[in-house]
C-alpha cells in the first residue's frame, strides 16, 4: 500500500503545476495571436487587377468567381482552366445543335458546374447576361458572337468588366493566354501547355507524314470552294508535325482574306490550278462531307482526291480551342500512325 505524501510535498508541487498550466495558455494565445496576425496580410491581398485590351485597361477581379462566357468558341479554355463559368453561350462553329444543349467536348464540364445557356439568337441577350449576376464577362474572338459583342461592348461594362478577345488573334494558345490572364488563371497555362506540347513530341515520333505539300479545303454550307491559308491556325498547327502547307495565297494571286484571316473563296475555274498539292485536308463545317465532294467533278479531278491521299478533319479542327487542338492530334496519330 503506497504511503500518502505529506502535506508539504504537496504544497511544492501545486506552484509547478499551476506554472505548468500557465505556460499552455500562454503557448494557446501566441498561436491565437500568430493565427489572427495573417489575417491582416490576407486582408492586404489585392482583390482586383488590371488587363490591357483593345478597348483599354480594364480592371477585372483579382480571380473571378462568377464568369459568363458570350461565345462557345471561347468557353473550352475556361473549363480547362477549371475557371467557374456560370452561363455561356454554346454556339460553336461546325458543331452547334439549334435545339440547345452544350458541344461535346465541354458539356460534361458545364454540367458539373451547373452552367446555364445564354439564349442564341441574332442579337446577344444583355438581359440573359446580367441575369447570370456575373463579376467578369468573357467575349470576343471568332464569328458572329464577337460582333455581337462588340455592339454591345458599352452596356456589357455597365454589367461587370468585359474582356473581349480581339477578332485578329486566331491562334489558340494565344487566345488561351488572353482567356486566363481575364479570368486570373494564368498559372494554370504552362502545365496546359507542356501537355500539348508533350503530345506534339509523341505525335510526331510515330506517324509518317505524306510526301509533298498540303492543302487545306474548307467545304461550307454554301458550296463554295473555299482554302485555308497557311497562316490559319490548323495549318500551323499541322507544320509542328511535318505537314507542310502549300503556298495557296500565292497561286490564287493573294486575296483577300474572309472574317479572321483563316479562310478565302477560289473561283470554280482556278480551283485546279490553286488546290494541286499532292495532299489534301477536308474540313466540312456544315458543308459537304469528303466523300460527297470526292463525286463533284469540281473536287474529283484534284492531284489529291484522284491519289487517295485526301483525309477529314472535324469542324473542330479548323478554329480549335485547347481541347479541340489535343484531339486533333490524337485523330493525326491515329491516321498516320
Amino acid at each position: 500500500m503506497k504511503s500518502t505524501p505529506p502535506l508539504a510535498t504537496r504544497s511544492r508541487r501545486r506552484p509547478a503545476a499551476i506554472a505548468g498550466l500557465m505556460i499552455v495558455a500562454l503557448m494557446a494565445m501566441v498561436g491565437c495571436s500568430s493565427a489572427s496576425s495573417d489575417e491582416p496580410a490576407k486582408a492586404d491581398e489585392p482583390t482586383t487587377r488590371v488587363v490591357q485590351t483593345d478597348k483599354g485597361a480594364v480592371t477585372v477581379p483579382a480571380s473571378a468567381e462568377r464568369i459568363v462566357v458570350l461565345s462557345g468558341g471561347l468557353a473550352g479554355y475556361l473549363y480547362a482552366l477549371d475557371a467557374p463559368v456560370v452561363a455561356t453561350d454554346t454556339r460553336v462553329l461546325g458543331v452547334t445543335n439549334l435545339e440547345g444543349g452544350f458541344p461535346p467536348a465541354w458539356s460534361d464540364a458545364a454540367k458539373k458546374q451547373g452552367t446555364t445557356e445564354l439564349p442564341a439568337g441574332e442579337q446577344l441577350s444583355v438581359e440573359a447576361v446580367a441575369a447570370a449576376n456575373p463579376d467578369l464577362i468573357i467575349g470576343g474572338g471568332q464569328g458572329v458572337t464577337s460582333v455581337q459583342a462588340e455592339e454591345l461592348y458599352d452596356k456589357l461594362t455597365a454589367i461587370a468588366p468585359t474582356v473581349l478577345v480581339p477578332r485578329t488573334v486566331a491562334a489558340w494558345d494565344k487566345q488561351l493566354e488572353i482567356v486566363a490572364d481575364a479570368a486570373g488563371r494564368s498559372d494554370q497555362v504552362p502545365a496546359l501547355m507542356a501537355a500539348y506540347d508533350a503530345k506534339v513530341k509523341d505525335v510526331k515520333g510515330k506517324i509518317k507524314v505524306p510526301a509533298g505539300n498540303v492543302v487545306y479545303i474548307l467545304s461550307l454550307a454554301n458550296n463554295k470552294p473555299y482554302l485555308v491559308p497557311p497562316t490559319a491556325a490548323l495549318p500551323a498547327m499541322l507544320s509542328e508535325l511535318g505537314f507542310v502547307a502549300d503556298d495557296v495565297m500565292t497561286k490564287a494571286g493573294n486575296p483577300q482574306l474572309f472574317g479572321s484571316g483563316d479562310s478565302f473563296e477560289v473561283s470554280p475555274e482556278l480551283l485546279s490550278q490553286v488546290a494541286d498539292a499532292p495532299v489534301a485536308f477536308v474540313i466540312p463545317v456544315s458543308g459537304r462531307p469528303m466523300a460527297e465532294l470526292a463525286t463533284d467533278p469540281l473536287y474529283s479531278q484534284l492531284p489529291s482526291f484522284k491519289a487517295g491521299t485526301t483525309f477529314e478533319l472535324p469542324a473542330t479542327s479548323y478554329r480549335p480551342d485547347y481541347d479541340g487542338a489535343m484531339a486533333t492530334l490524337d485523330l493525326i496519330g491515329q491516321t498516320f500512325g
